[in-house]
């Protein structure tokens, strides 16, 4: 009889939150939340296939679905996209949920939650872009637009699951992912997906000769034969100047890259999803912005590092400034 009442209480719960990659990362904490309140839930994810590594990092994701909205809707004529489209429904409509939390709150997420069965939450009509998207859900909530994304999408989790709204510190549940010998280093993640979010190459010339000067290797990850030129240019005129050299990373998938950034003392990134996946691993992080506002999707530290959001809209943040905002951080 225990047992089955334990079965009968688990909760099996769906998150729906597909793009773009900070902002899956910022739904991570959501996860910690529901576990806390229900330790046994099951959760599922569905989320863009570009983006999939995300969920899959954290162990208690159980099953994360893929969709691949931005290829589909240039070959929607295709019978292959419409095959591909039928398999995501089918597999996500297979188990009934307890929950479907539309986390994006967009009409194409809103829809999607549809496929799921299981009673659908969002936000209501007044607390999106696009107000559509809440006449798909069964349960609206009003969460005001003046705080930041992780704390709108942990509050939507606690008014859907009856528990109170957080207002602690999130926990991204990422501890653990890189088990390495420390290295005398630091993330400098300097590709992002507009070239107006850029940090001028010579600043980071000048963050790595002056971190160099002190011993610390400046490590450039990157993805595009674009980012790896940008990444060997810098590396070659940091490396002029001083010993220790810069270093171009290998080519890394997602779950390389997690598990190798750890190691790092600290990192500084430009407004990309990778800073705020060096904030959600707590490695502290001092992440730029010179064409967007960071209040509300800025980086959000965790309960271990510290995470400072530096610049904005038409800002250019000098060296000398990253340089003391890093002071204060590391010790």
């Amino acid at each position: 009889m225990a047992l089955y009442a334990k079965i009968a209480a688990m909760k099996r719960i769906l998150i729906v939150k597909t793009t773009s990659m900070g902002d899956v990362i910022h739904a991570l904490p959501v996860v910690e939340d529901i576990l806390q309140h229900f330790p046994d839930a099951h959760i599922d994810w569905l989320v863009e296939a570009s983006f999939a590594d995300i969920p899959r990092l954290h162990p208690r994701v159980a099953q994360v679905f893929t969709v691949a909205v931005r290829r589909w809707r240039k070959q929607w004529w295709r019978r292959q996209t419409w095959r591909e489209i039928a398999a995501v429904k089918q597999a996500v409509a297979a188990q009934p949920y307890d929950l479907v939390l539309d986390l994006q709150g967009l009409v194409k997420s809103a829809v999607m939650a549809t496929w799921a069965r299981g009673p659908r939450h969002g936000y209501d009509k007044h607390s999106i872009r696009e107000p559509l998207a809440s006449r798909f859900y069964q349960h609206r909530y009003a969460i005001s637009y003046r705080q930041h994304a992780v704390v709108r999408m942990r509050t939507l989790a606690a008014l859907a699951l009856g528990y109170a709204v957080p207002h602690n510190k999130p926990a991204y549940g990422l501890a653990g992912l890189g088990q390495h010998a420390p290295a005398e280093a630091f993330l400098a993640l300097h590709a992002t997906s507009r070239d107006s979010k850029l940090w001028p190459e010579e600043h980071w010339v000048a963050l790595g000769q002056h971190y160099a000067r002190q011993g610390l290797h400046m490590w450039l990850p990157w993805a595009s034969d674009s980012e790896k030129a940008r990444a060997e240019r810098i590396a070659a005129l940091v490396s002029q100047a001083q010993v220790p050299q810069a270093l171009v990373l290998p080519k890394l998938s997602l779950q390389q890259l997690a598990s190798q950034m750890p190691q790092v003392r600290f990192a500084v990134g430009v407004d990309t999803g990778l800073s705020h996946l060096a904030a959600a691993l707590d490695i502290p992080i001092v992440a730029i912005y010179t064409d967007t506002e960071p209040a509300f999707t800025g980086v959000a530290g965790g309960r271990v590092a510290a995470a400072v959001n530096l610049g904005g809209k038409g800002q250019l943040p000098a060296v000398a400034e990253v340089i003391a905002e890093v002071s204060a951080m590391v010790r």
